[in-house]
């Protein structure tokens, strides 16, 4: 930022420089055309003298004595004029270039960013109302800033001023249409805005999340919680267990989801699932990295199972993995199906691999891929091997 500033005040002072002294070219007349017509006679009077013809050259001398005195009263009296300060320009350069600057500039946004960044793990309340003061009134004059929109719906939600995350995600969601986590956050705060009732606008928005993004987080578990207050347990499990597969074993959240899937296969009537350690007809595979490669870590793995002869890539079931757990063997069985769907009445499957760095899943979000089948679902439990290959492109 001083650098900035230092640059603009070279810059005004360079302006000044032209300004002032705009260079000390000849003065010349305006109208030449005496200095032409002596030109003319020169040469004229040089052809003339080698054709020996003295009168035309006399009378050439004449003709330019008469023009000569026909500019010169023909030349207009020009007024006095005073010149005008331009020093007095710079201070109007300067002042001009700094408005300029705050009105279209960035400056605003790097104050702001500077206040995210001196945040800290544990802000004040002070701190907070001041800096969402500051994005609210930037994100007026910056409407297509996606960035300030998201800070403060999600600063709204967490003080629980629903309404007003409503009305913001609305403009996010004006902003981007396309966009899954606007549409699913929009719809959130509608249905907590409206005491926990989802509207047709805001399921509709909720649908439309997950048609572009068929994982988005948000979409599935409104969707899934709408569904269960209303008394539609089967299709809030069906949604909840798409939820279920993103979760990390074991994790708090897996448990929570597996809590709540329970609780509405209870309402429906139904009998606990059954136990992993139960073998219905499946496929049995051993994932495992070429020699000497390694994943970092914290990568995903995810473990999928579709039917071969069908077009949509909703998988049947699926299992998720750490990357440290590699080489690892698993069975994908009606256990792990999801979605109302049993792997054992699919026909031929296709078993795919994907590794995800940032524990989303999709081809598109890998960067290690494996693949075995079409298969037909078995009790066998004979593991198949699938060897992973870095993704293409």
């Amino acid at each position: 930022m001083t650098t900035f500033l230092f640059a603009c005040a070279g810059l005004v002072v360079l302006s000044g420089l032209f300004l002032l002294f705009p260079g000390w070219a000849a003065k010349r007349p305006i109208d030449d055309g005496a200095q032409a017509n002596l030109d003319w006679y020169r040469l004229r009077r040089a052809e003339l003298a080698e054709a020996g013809e003295t009168d035309l050259e006399t009378d050439t001398q004449l003709r330019l004595l008469e023009d000569q005195q026909g500019q010169e009263g023909a030349a207009p009296a020009q007024p006095a004029r005073h010149a005008f300060p331009l020093w007095a320009l710079l201070p109007l350069v300067g002042l001009m270039s700094a408005w300029l600057y705050h009105e279209l500039g960035a400056v605003t946004d790097v104050q702001i960013a500077r206040q995210l960044g001196a945040l800290g793990e544990a802000p004040s309340e002070a701190q907070l109302l001041q800096l969402m003061d500051a994005i609210e009134a930037r994100a007026v004059q910056r409407p297509d800033n996606l960035h300030y929109l998201a800070l403060l719906g999600r600063y709204q939600m967490g003080q629980g001023e629903f309404a007003l995350a409503a009305e913001t995600y609305d403009r996010m969601v004006q902003a981007a249409p396309e966009d899954p986590q606007g549409l699913a956050y929009a719809a959130q705060a509608r249905y907590l805005a409206d005491g926990r009732t989802l509207n047709a606008t805001a399921q509709a928005r909720a649908e439309q999340a997950l048609a572009i993004d068929p994982q988005q987080r948000t979409a599935l578990g409104l969707l899934g919680m709408a569904a269960f207050e209303r008394g539609q347990f089967r299709a809030a499990i069906q949604y909840w267990e798409r939820l279920i597969v993103m979760e990390a074993p074991g994790s708090e959240g897996q448990q929570l989801i597996a809590g709540v899937i329970a609780e509405a296969r209870q309402r429906l009537g139904e009998e606990p699932v059954e136990s992993p350690t139960d073998i219905s007809p499946g496929v049995t595979v051993r994932v495992a990295l070429p020699e000497g490669a390694e994943l970092a870590e914290s990568d995903t793995v995810f473990v999928l199972a579709r039917a071969a002869a069908s077009e949509s890539r909703m998988p049947i079931a699926v299992q998720r993995l750490a990357a440290s757990q590699l080489p690892a063997t698993l069975r994908l069985d009606d256990s792990s199906s999801m979605a109302g769907q049993k792997l054992s009445e699919a026909g031929e499957i296709l078993v795919l691999v994907q590794v995800s760095p940032a524990g989303t899943p999709g081809e598109e979000n890998a960067t290690w891929l494996g693949r075995i089948g079409p298969l037909q679902p078995s009790l066998s439990d004979e593991p198949r091997l699938i060897t992973l290959a870095p993704r293409q492109g």
